[in-house]
């Protein structure tokens, strides 16, 4: 060491830069080692700090702690230079000779040679003595309070011996509580067996209960069964009794017939024996007696049937009263029986009342013992508490103490500190700043950036990054930037979620402060979001670099983008979604971090210190297509990462499946010839499907015919765009309005005019009403092509319609309604028909259905017979279509329930309604009030939101054809699916 320090120059010999060098390389021991109010003083007789100096280190806000203190005061000593190092180095030698070797090598050394004689000798001498004389005050009052502080070690050894008798005796009592507690565990296992034992008794006795009990069971089941067969035995004895005695009656009557045989026999024997004459008279007698009894045989004839007769009421009446004397015994039987049962089930129920009480005596001994037992188990519980409670205050007994003795020491070492440090002036502790996020970078630039690349305003230090000390104008401008940015920070705090994470963009880009983040779904927006407030505050500049908020999968991006379809070029449409599909490199897009695959989802930006909010997750292309046309100036654009879909649709699109990403249906409104450049012809009320909406530049879309009952897609070809059809409606209207002369060729050609339109108007709007983008724009400029213009009139080429798949019977509404009363009876008759009748409601059920919208039509308000839905969708189940005798008023509630009529209007002539004049004279209908309700409803048809089918009066020529043809047409609708308009508001 010491050859090392001959070896060296003098420290005055060395240049400024290298005494810098060697302060410097020891800056940070110096920061956090130095106290500047020590060597301030001699640095101010040195003559390199000024009072002005002074007060700044010591009593600036800026530097919170001693180290940006010290930190400063080197700052203040590099410009005076050589000087400066001198006095900073020879006021180390004489206050901290430790640090002084440490960075010079040297020892220190007080003679005069060993100074830079940047002070007089007289002046050095003077403040050496001082330095020394207060150097020794210090060390009396070290040793008077090492005395008094080996005093204090006295007393705390005391107190120490103290509390170690005091752990002995809490260690004694710890051990008589662990003991304690040893034996309330012993207890409470001991109490566990117990109730594990008792449970098992309980097991056993309740299973012997349920022995018990299905025992009785059987037993009163074999008791029925007994008692049973002993009245089926009663019943039989008393048939076999009477049967017996019915047999019984035939031997009288047979001893009858015999003695009335023998009494005949002997009068004949008696005739036998007469003489001759009496034989004559009685051949005489017997010519009488035989006219006579011819009569009385008659007449005997008529009394025996007679006889007959009664004798057979009689024996029915016998037969009647023997089977009713048969079911009395019966029922005497019964009776019996049941009262026997019902004896049974009164012993029973005796029973079962009396091992109920048994049962409740059982129940209230065990309850007793249970409280007994909690009563004990609360005793034991309060005496642990009160063992805890002693042990709880003498643990709270030991830390206060300790918390007293530390205070004490804390006081001691602060007074000792206040009389060291007497020269520093009262102040209060800074109060600490609240965290806050740092500004984050960007992931993307971890690779292109160096640690070196980092300047002051990147990252923000205590201390300074440069080697030679800032001027005080840097440092008055450094403490105002650093206030800003915190100020800058609280005051975002209230409004920014920390919850998200933040990353640079581009430098040269700014930020709207203004504007809140944008939501990260579009289905839940709310209105006050989507319109425009003429109080919202213009574009703000940032002044320090700014971040993209990520939420979730959803980032938020601002740029600036002007000539925004220069910069991006995008593919999708409203199935799939808008992606990017090309970023120009070098623009501010391609500079902020947008990639192609990239899902569009909203579009912000500002015209005319408005903001103007475009959702385009949904959007068709040419929507698109026309809101990023639309930006001229910064914008906020909300992307979603997207790789796999993207990947998917270019997939389709390579191979053909699919022409874009935009898929819908549209009911045409207009009828439009085709040409030989491949222009789709259509007719009015057809059902187009889209499936390319920026097919060309000129305006066209890419749409397909569309199967009736498949949704295939048939015939494809052009289809001018939705304002293209629109000059081309309003220009056929027109033709229809003022026909040319060589247009007038007749009746049937204006009638075929007339079919070649559908008005459907809607609300007068700024923009297309298919379009769901522009949340609210009152300036839309129209583009040079004509695509967009600056103001929509209420006239719809197109209306949105969407697909649905009814039942498989759907109801039938005919038209016009006078003729429908006239025909749904006998299409009711038809197989598979069948006719809506009204039904009549309770006026609490027609409320709650009139409040629900189930009822379709009242025909007696005061009655509430009235249609109602439940009566159709009986009809449904069956499978049967239902005929309805109602009106148009009937359809929209039927599509709130998503049942679809097929609604059938029959087209109506003078010449055609003669065919069913005796039909309409039975209804007592004439033909004009049915072609005046034909030509109301007529109207009306165009108005509803879906199709219906026309029959031309020449395809019927009376009503059982007419009737044929309402069949077919239904079951041909039926396999149609419903086309449904979509409403636009």
């Amino acid at each position: 060491m010491a050859e090392s320090v001959l070896n060296t120059p003098d420290l005055k010999d060395l240049e400024e830069e290298e005494l810098w060098d060697l302060i410097n390389d020891n800056r940070h021991a110096i920061s956090l080692g130095v106290r500047p109010c020590v060597l301030i003083p001699y640095l101010r007789q040195a003559r390199v700090l000024t009072d002005l100096d002074e007060d700044e280190i010591l009593t600036c806000l800026n530097f919170t702690n001693r180290g940006m203190k010290t930190s400063h005061m080197l700052d203040l000593l590099h410009v005076q230079g050589h000087n400066g190092a001198m006095a900073l180095l020879e006021s180390l030698m004489i206050h901290y000779p430790t640090l002084y070797t440490r960075i010079t090598g040297r020892e220190p050394s007080i003679e005069p040679s060993g100074f830079s004689g940047l002070i007089n000798y007289n002046e050095l001498t003077e403040y050496l003595v001082h330095a020394v004389s207060s150097m020794q005050t210090e060390l009396q009052v070290a040793r008077h309070e090492a005395l008094r502080l080996q005093g204090r070690c006295c007393q705390l050894e005391g107190k120490l011996e103290q509390a170690q008798q005091n752990n002995e005796e809490l260690s004694q009592m710890q051990g008589e509580h662990a003991r304690l507690r040893s034996h309330l565990d012993d207890l409470n296992r001991e109490l566990l067996k117990l109730k594990d034992e008792k449970c098992d008794i309980y097991v056993r006795y309740t299973t012997a209960l349920e022995e018990k009990s299905a025992t009785i069971v059987r037993n009163r089941d074999l008791q029925l069964e007994i008692s049973q067969l002993q009245h089926e035995l009663k019943k039989a004895r008393k048939e076999t009794d009477f049967e017996r005695q019915r047999s019984l009656k035939n031997p009288t009557d047979t001893q009858k017939l015999k003695d009335e045989l023998n009494a005949v026999r002997a009068k004949l024997l008696e005739t036998e024996t007469l003489f001759p004459v009496q034989q004559d008279i009685l051949v005489h007698d017997l010519k009488e007696v035989e006219n006579r009894r011819s009569e009385l045989a008659e007449e005997v004839s008529r009394l025996s049937e007679e006889n007959i007769r009664l004798q057979q009421e009689k024996e029915e009446l016998l037969e009647e009263k023997d089977c009713l004397a048969l079911e009395v015994e019966k029922l005497t039987v019964d009776c019996e029986m049941y009262q026997h049962r019902s004896t049974l089930f009164h012993s029973q129920l005796e029973e079962i009342q009396a091992e109920r009480d048994r049962a409740y005596l059982s129940r209230d001994g065990a309850q007793a013992q249970i409280a007994r037992s909690l009563a004990e188990k609360d005793v034991l519980r309060g005496q642990l508490m009160e063992l805890q409670a002693r042990v709880f205050a003498m643990n709270a007994c030991s830390k206060q103490r300790e918390r007293r003795e530390k205070s004490r020491d804390r006081k001691l070492s602060c007074d000792s500190s206040r009389g060291s440090c007497s020269e520093f002036p009262p102040s209060s502790p800074p109060a600490r700043r609240q965290l806050c996020r740092l500004n984050a970078i960007l992931p993307e630039s971890f690779n292109s950036f160096d640690a070196c690349e980092f300047n002051d305003e990147a990252i923000c230090s205590i201390s300074s990054n440069q080697v030679e000390p800032p001027c005080s104008e840097s440092l008055r401008r450094r403490g105002f930037a650093s206030r800003s940015d915190v100020e800058d920070i609280y005051s975002s705090q209230d409004s920014l979620s920390f919850d998200h994470d933040y990353v640079f963009i581009s430098k040269g880009d700014s930020f709207d402060e203004s504007k809140s983040p944008l939501p990260c779904s579009t289905s839940r927006r709310s209105p006050n979001d989507s319109v425009l407030r003429a109080s919202a505050p213009p574009f703000l500049m940032r002044s320090r670099p700014q971040a993209l908020r990520i939420t979730g999968r959803v980032l938020t991006v601002f740029f600036q983008g002007e000539m925004l379809l220069n910069q991006i070029q995008v593919t999708g449409g409203n199935k799939t979604g808008v992606f990017v599909h090309h970023v120009t490199e070098g623009s501010s897009a391609h500079n902020t971090g947008i990639s192609p695959g990239s899902q569009i989802l909203q579009l912000r930006y500002e015209r005319e210190q408005r903001a103007v909010i475009m959702v385009i997750e949904d959007t068709t292309l040419e929507e698109a297509l026309w809101a990023l046309g639309q930006v001229q100036g910064p914008c906020n654009i909300t992307l979603r990462p997207s790789q796999d879909a993207y990947e998917n649709l270019l997939q389709q699109l390579k191979n053909g499946e699919v022409m874009s990403g935009d898929s819908f249906y549209i009911r045409v409104n207009m009828t439009m010839p085709g040409d030989a450049a491949g222009t789709l012809a259509v007719k009015c009320n057809d059902i187009v499907h889209v499936t390319d909406t920026h097919h060309s530049n000129d305006g066209s879309w890419w749409a397909s015919h569309v199967h009736p009952c498949h949704l295939e897609d048939l015939k494809s070809g052009a289809l001018p765009n939705y304002y293209r059809a629109q000059r081309l409606l309003i220009r056929t209207l027109e033709d229809m309005t003022y026909p040319r002369k060589a247009q007038r060729k007749g009746k049937t050609l204006a009638h075929e005019k007339q079919r070649a339109a559908r008005i459907v108007i809607t609300g007068q709007q700024s923009r297309n009403p298919l379009w769901v983008s522009v949340e609210d724009d009152n300036n839309t400029a129209q583009d040079s092509d004509g695509c967009v213009p600056s103001r929509c009139v209420t006239l719809m080429p197109y209306t949105l319609v969407s697909p649905r798949f009814p039942p498989i019977c759907r109801p039938v509404v005919l038209l016009p309604t006078l003729l429908g009363h006239v025909l749904h009876k006998r299409l009711a008759e038809q197989e598979g028909y069948q006719l809506c009748e009204p039904e009549l409601l309770m006026a609490s059920d027609h409320a709650i259905q009139m409040q629900k919208g189930e009822i379709l039509e009242e025909c007696d308000s005061k009655t509430h017979l009235c249609y109602t839905l439940q009566g159709v969708e009986k009809i449904m189940k069956r499978g049967t279509h239902c005929v309805l005798p109602l009106g148009l008023d009937c359809v929209r509630r039927l599509h709130r329930a998503e049942i679809f009529p097929i609604i059938i209007y029959i087209m109506s002539t003078e010449r055609s309604l003669r065919r069913l004049r005796h039909k309409l004279r039975q209804n007592v209908l004439t033909e004009s009030q049915v072609l005046e309700c034909s030509c109301s409803e007529e109207p009306l048809l165009d108005k509803l939101p879906c199709l219906y089918q026309s029959i031309p009066p020449e395809s019927w020529h009376d009503s059982a054809t007419l009737i044929d043809t309402l069949k077919m047409v239904a079951s041909e609708e039926q396999q149609k699916i419903v086309q449904l308009t979509i409403v636009v508001k």
